[in-house]
């Protein structure tokens, strides 16, 4: 085709067209009270997007023992492009003692937020949806120098089927550069030994720079970041975002102190619409093929009581509720026939020992009988013969 029809001007009439709808990302953090979520989201965004919480109150109900949803919502704009961001933050997880069952809440509301949608794509108005489905999670690892604790690697496990899931080193600069490179190694292989999956950026071989970058990002999981939203002094005089302690500056943006530029370029500058697209073609379409398959359309989505899991759980505590009784039967019986034994023992001794003093009480009789005959004679032979 040697004449020019205008095709390739096609990409510059989509960009326009994305450029004036704006876009939405909806970006999810967990992790423990404390580890700089709310930090690491101002910085990223460069922006007082989130608050930090008043934990004096939560700890105020301790025995509540849930897991909150934090729903931030807000619009940011560059370079006349707008895009509307949705913030979840969940404060209260891992916060306790006992933390069973404290991923419940987020799984739930990643599959509701599922759930919402496909609702909303099965009606006739189609239009103004509401679309919450979470697109990235960050997942907050303490900085401890040791391993992915049990919960974290039950927590990532869930999260991996369901999200994109990017864990991430909380507060690297409290490690030094060799017992980081150690810790995110053991998490590296923990998460492969545990087979969680986590998100990976497609390497496109047609691009060079593009794929080597993806090598890059991939090689830095988990990232280490530090989140700071303060401006200060290093010794050289330059102001950059950072913390600043007696032996120095952690700087934010330093890739020799800490992953956060990474981070960032995988969440807003080079990969964001990969992390959009996958939700919508693998996430969400999982969720919607198995909901599809398992019930009929229009149907309500099934309960927890009524899903086949938590009915085989149910018939297991049944079980063993059933074994329980039975073994507290038994024991009972076992109780109540020791008793029985025991009371028969008593009521023969009892009858022994009234045979006894029935015995006692006869020979007594006898005693007091004889006396008493000895007695007589002795009486009539000792009387004075009656007076004629």
């Amino acid at each position: 085709m040697s004449a020019s029809i205008g095709i390739a001007n096609l990409p510059n009439q989509r960009h326009k067209i994305v450029a004036k709808a704006g876009g939405h990302f909806t970006l999810m953090v967990v992790g423990e009270s404390g580890v700089g979520k709310t930090t690491l989201i101002n910085t990223l965004f460069s922006t007082e997007l989130a608050t930090g919480k008043d934990y004096t109150r939560r700890h105020a109900k301790q025995m509540d023992k849930t897991v909150e949803i934090d729903i931030i919502k807000a619009e940011l704009e560059e370079k006349q492009f707008k895009v509307k961001l949705t913030v979840i933050d969940t404060p209260g997880f891992g916060d306790y003692v006992n933390n069973r069952d404290s991923w419940a809440p987020i799984v739930d509301f990643i599959d509701d937020q599922h759930e919402l949608y496909m609702r909303q794509e099965q009606q006739p108005e189609r239009k103004s949806k509401t679309d919450m489905r979470v697109h990235a999670c960050l997942y907050f690892i303490r900085p401890t120098g040791h391993t992915l604790k049990p919960l974290d690697i039950e927590m990532m496990k869930r999260l991996g089927t369901r999200v994109n899931l990017i864990p991430v080193v909380a507060k690297a600069d409290t490690l030094t550069p060799n017992d980081l490179a150690v810790f995110k190694q053991r998490i590296r292989e923990v998460i492969a030994h545990q087979g969680i999956r986590v998100y990976s950026p497609p390497i496109e071989n047609d691009d060079e720079a593009s794929a080597e970058h993806a090598k890059t990002l991939m090689s830095a999981m988990p990232f280490s970041i530090i989140g700071s939203t303060e401006d200060v002094q290093t010794h050289d005089g330059r102001t950059v975002k950072g913390r600043a302690y007696p032996w120095g500056v952690s700087e934010v943006e330093n890739e020799e102190h800490c992953d956060f530029k990474k981070l960032r370029s995988l969440l807003i500058r080079t990969h964001m619409l990969d992390l959009i697209n996958t939700t919508e073609e693998t996430q969400y379409e999982n969720y919607r093929q198995t909901q599809m398959e398992t019930r009929k359309f229009g149907e309500p989505k099934v309960k927890k009581l009524d899903n086949p899991k938590f009915k085989e759980e149910e018939e297991l505590l049944r079980k063993r509720f059933t074994e329980q009784v039975k073994m507290e039967e038994a024991r009972f019986r076992q109780w109540e026939q020791h008793l029985i034994a025991e009371r028969d023992r008593l009521n023969k001794d009892l009858e022994t020992a009234h045979g006894a003093i029935k015995a006692l009480e006869s020979e007594l009789d006898q005693m007091q009988g004889a006396a008493a005959a000895a007695a007589a004679p002795a009486s009539a032979y000792g009387r004075a013969p009656p007076r004629r």
